[in-house]
């Protein structure tokens, strides 16, 4: 499978941020450090180098995309200024693995293509293991060479340079070298800096203002520095009682915030919710604390009893655990002074019913995202469900006899086993399909699960290394259910201690287990950041919010009970606004006036009053500021959301509207046929006739010329390097790929069989020549089918109804009856108190109205429509579900039901859009229009609106008395 990049529109707001924040390059400049404004190995002179002022902090939660938004930001500036040297400093290898596998993946190679055609990043990852010294001489890597050495000449490459903080002022980079390379430097620090890079920092809070990593950077001297990040460190400013610690960002906030309340209120990560197993109320009494500890003894103390332990004794819990020296216990556990311990929770028991906890979740979460909802329909994409294990012991892991791999393994199998017997009564085709993977993973548990560690890289086992090539890089491989050959790939739970944390990224994790303290405080966001990501289908493509229901399950010990808190704590404290929850403050006031212009203050006050929401002095009453919420929903939007963040047992149901039964069994004839399931079917779409026309073309194969650098150093007030790029004045071209590796490569990027290419490529290559096989033919080849293919989809498919009928957001079809009710969220994020004028022929009972924009839905909803207009409303998400050609459903925004003179009712389907439609807006409305005109016989019309005017234009036309 491929993981398919879409761009979502926060990441465009993010690029959107960044550019009106550059402030653009300096043209009058001419030196810069005695150095040629137009030195052919830098980026051109940007206006406010080397100050904070020119500096860009982007601030994402977890699991949102920055490193997509890092990325593509690379190739935005080199497409409209010409930057082309960018340093990305990490803080963890972990964190370089993540940016390395995202920016040379296919994936995302693929998906860049499609905006900055030609153009391709030259990634240069260093570390340590590359210095060395070659027949006595000490050497510059290769790839440091190429980065320093890259040319602004090359115009289609982007050079990046991918390495740890501390590898930057390491000695390998300030050593002097025997090699000298072309621009003049011998250390690669020196050369580093003469490039004028642009640094990009991850995690910028491991980057603390004045301290080593921070300074490290300083050393290259970058024009400008853009942070990506969702904690930022914090900086003292003020001296004693003045003294004010604060975020520090650059010019004091950041460019972009997509906050963690923002994050999660919008549905772009995953909820969460927290679990720990209880303990006895003596046993959570029963708290030893690190009196003292040194590198060579541990001293606990209870009230007045005291332990001194020393190297290699048992601390005296029931968990066979002994001090390892070195502030660290033998479980890998690090201690500080201060640190609290529950010696209750570090038994194994109590270890094994987290584990039991975890596999339960997991299997309850797998069922869930195997079957996608609806059983019947048998066609939904599944989800592979991952599972995160945080373990202190790699001992215990690792060994072939370790208590937790034992542990694991048994109560993994006794789990698989129950479910086999389950379901060995069950018929539908999914569900016997589930069977054939639980038999998988019966026949071999080991396999169902895999760790990575800091101390295995390099150990050598070949098993081990699989495993870690599998977690770190081959993501898609982890999300798949079978391998090439159709065997099952059953592992699905992940073991580390800590090292996959900030920087490793597999969107499918749904249970995150910490077995045992952290021992530190962390940030809870990043704890839970490893499961936080929206995740993705088999096919590749992101789910969103509305068409998943799983969360995130992240299980601790009892010692960490307060984590739901402080997560929560966290999260609020990411916003600048705070809200009162006890009385009406002005700033609720302001957000409610703000989204409804029309109210003013007194009316506002008026109204919750009427409301009995607060009394005389503007104070709640009683459950008041939850009615505020349900009210007024823009509120509720700048603070976590009740439900996002829960603790055992708090998980509250979500609003819902009721349903007017009514109004709805007006529609009721109709919602028969859209109940239906339709299959795509394509027209006569004679994919070898296609494969042909583009394939077989021509003029879709070049060959390349080699070209050359040709250098001159030209003195003038100074000695400079002059240099241009041309090819070769010569009849020569270079050779072309292998044929079998050009196949397979265009097979990958077209999904076209191997065989059916060569039935048409080899006659065009044996009439021209293998020097055909070029690059830039497999992106003319590539880009040209891509373009005559979705042509093709667009106009030659129809839809053909099945035999069999499937329940949807507001029908039922096994009972043919409408459902009771519908949640709140799937007919808007807004509503309004205004009433409707029409209310008895609304689709719903109890307003406030939920709508997802001003004009033209909440014009639409609160418009007076004429007695002919006999039942009107908005439509849920996922109503009708309408497929798409290009995969998932559609479904549009409002219905009417129009009473005709002759007693045969009109049904008027509406979609609405903004006037600034882009693409896929136009798409979805060519899809819609397709799919209701077969329904015309049915009375069925269909409406696209930018504006309210459009629809009550359209009503009339159809006899509504408009």
């Amino acid at each position: 499978m491929k993981i398919l990049l879409e761009e979502l529109p926060h990441q465009e707001r993010a690029l959107e941020s960044i550019d009106k924040a550059f402030l653009g390059l300096d043209e009058q400049s001419k030196f810069a450090d005695s150095v040629d404004a137009n030195y052919v190995f830098a980026n051109p002179l940007l206006k406010g180098r080397y100050t904070d002022f020119a500096n860009i902090d982007v601030k994402m939660e977890t699991g949102t995309g920055k490193t997509y938004v890092g990325t593509r930001m690379m190739y935005e500036l080199h497409k409209k200024y010409g930057l082309f040297k960018f340093v990305i400093v990490v803080p963890t290898p972990a964190i370089k693995e993540g940016w390395k596998s995202f920016i040379t993946s296919d994936y995302a190679q693929q998906h860049f293509t499609q905006f900055y055609e030609n153009t391709n990043i030259n990634l240069s990852v260093i570390n340590a293991g590359d210095f060395g010294t070659k027949k006595g001489r000490k050497n510059i890597p290769a790839k440091l060479f190429n980065f320093i050495e890259g040319s602004r000449q090359v115009k289609n490459t982007i050079e990046v340079l991918l390495v740890n903080a501390a590898m930057l002022t390491s000695k390998s980079m300030t050593n002097e070298y025997d090699q000298t390379l072309l621009s003049g430097w011998n250390r690669p620090v020196d050369g580093i800096k003469a490039t004028r890079p642009v640094v990009l920092i991850d995690e910028p809070h491991r980057f603390p203002f004045g301290k080593a990593n921070y300074n490290s950077i300083l050393e290259i001297k970058p024009q400008m520095i853009v942070r990506f990040g969702a904690t930022y460190p914090e900086i003292k400013e003020g001296t004693g009682r003045n003294a004010v610690v604060k975020k520090w960002y650059y010019r004091g906030k950041p460019q972009f915030n997509l906050n963690a309340v923002d994050s999660f209120n919008q549905g772009l990560v995953k909820g969460i919710d927290v679990y720990y197993p209880l303990i006895s109320q003596s046993e959570a009494q029963d708290v030893w604390k690190v009196s003292k500890v040194t590198a060579r003894e541990l001293i606990l103390k209870q009230n007045d009893t005291t332990r001194q332990i020393g190297v290699g004794e048992d601390i005296g819990f029931d968990g066979d655990i002994t001090y390892a020296g070195g502030k660290e216990l033998s479980n890998g556990l690090e201690i500080s002074e201060g640190m609290q311990f529950l010696p209750s929770t570090m038994t194994s028991s109590y270890q094994e019913l987290i584990i039991k906890d975890a596999i339960d979740k997991h299997f309850a979460t797998e069922q869930q995202n195997f079957m996608r909802e609806n059983l019947y329909e048998n066609n939904l994409p599944r989800v592979k469900t991952l599972s995160l294990f945080f373990i202190d012991s790699i001992k215990s892991y690792r060994d072939e006899t370790g208590w937790l791999k034992e542990t694991f393994e048994r109560l993994l199998a006794q789990k698989v086993s129950k479910l086999i017997s389950e379901y060995q009564e069950k018929s539908l085709p999914r569900e016997r399909e589930y069977l054939e993977f639980l038999k998988a993973t019966q026949r071999d548990i080991s396999a169902a699960h895999a760790g990575y560690f800091g101390e295995d890289r390099g150990s050598g086992d070949a098993a081990i290394q699989a495993e870690i090539d599998d977690i770190l890089s081959n993501k898609e491989k982890m999300l798949t259910f079978k391998d090439d050959a159709g065997r099952w790939n059953t592992r699905r739970f992940l073991f580390s201690k800590w090292t996959l944390r900030e920087g490793w990224d597999n969107p499918n994790v749904f249970v995150i287990a910490k077995l045992r303290t952290s021992g530190s405080e962390n940030s809870k966001i990043q704890e839970v950041g490893r499961g936080l990501r929206l995740p993705v289908d088999e096919t590749g493509h992101r789910l969103q919010q509305v068409n998943f229901s799983s969360r995130l399950s992240f299980l601790i010990g009892y010692d960490e009970k307060e984590f739901a808190k402080k997560l929560i704590g966290e999260i609020n404290d990411d916003v600048e606004l705070v809200l009162s929850e006890t009385e009406l403050d002005q700033s609720t006031i302001n957000i409610i006036i703000k989204n409804h212009p029309e109210m003013t203050e007194d009316v506002l006050r008026n109204e919750l009053g009427n409301s009995q929401i607060i009394d005389f002095s503007g104070k709640y009453k009683t459950g008041g500021f939850t009615k505020l919420l349900e009210l007024y929903p823009e509120v509720g939007a700048t603070q976590l959301q009740e439900g996002k963040v829960t603790e055992p047992g708090a998980i509250k149901p979500k609003t819902r509207i009721k349903l007017n039964k009514d109004n709805w069994q007006e529609l009721k004839e109709l919602w028969q046929q859209f109940s239906k399931r339709y299959m795509i079917r394509f027209d006569k779409l004679d994919l070898s006739f296609l494969i042909d026309e583009v394939f077989g073309n021509p003029d879709n194969y070049e060959r390349v010329r080699p070209e050359q650098v040709h250098q001159e150093l030209a003195v003038e007030s100074q000695a400079v390097l002059k240099e241009q790029v041309a090819t070769y004045d010569t009849r020569q071209y270079l050779d072309g790929m292998p044929y079998g590796q050009f196949l397979q490569k265009l097979t990958l990027e077209t999904d076209i069989p191997v065989k059916e290419l060569h039935r048409v490529i080899l006659p065009v290559i044996k009439n021209k020549s293998a020097k055909y096989l070029s690059e830039r033919t497999l992106s003319n080849l590539t880009r040209e089918w891509q373009k005559r293919f979705a042509e093709k989809y667009a106009a030659n498919y129809h839809y053909d109804a099945l035999n069999f009928m499937a329940s949807s957001s507001v029908y039922d079809a096994s009972a043919n009856v409408f459902k009771d009710d519908v949640l709140a969220e799937a007919l808007g994020i807004n509503s309004t108190s205004d009433g409707i004028r029409e209310e008895e022929h609304f689709l719903y009972e109890n307003p406030p109205l939920r709508y997802d924009s001003t004009h033209p839905e909440r014009d639409m909803l609160t418009h007076g429509y004429g007695a002919k207009v006999t039942a009107f409303g908005k439509l849920p998400k996922r109503a009708i579900q309408v497929p798409k050609y290009t995969g998932g459903t559609t479904t549009p925004d409002f219905v009417y039901v129009i009473e005709r003179d002759e007693n045969k009712d009109m049904y008027l389907l509406v979609e609405t859009k903004a006037e600034n439609m882009r693409d896929g807006d136009h798409r979805i409305q060519e899809i819609q229009s397709k799919f209701f005109a077969m329904l015309k016989d049915h009375g069925v019309e269909y409406q696209l609106a930018t504006d309210a005017q459009q629809v009550y234009r359209k009503i009339e036309e159809l006899g509504g008395d408009e």
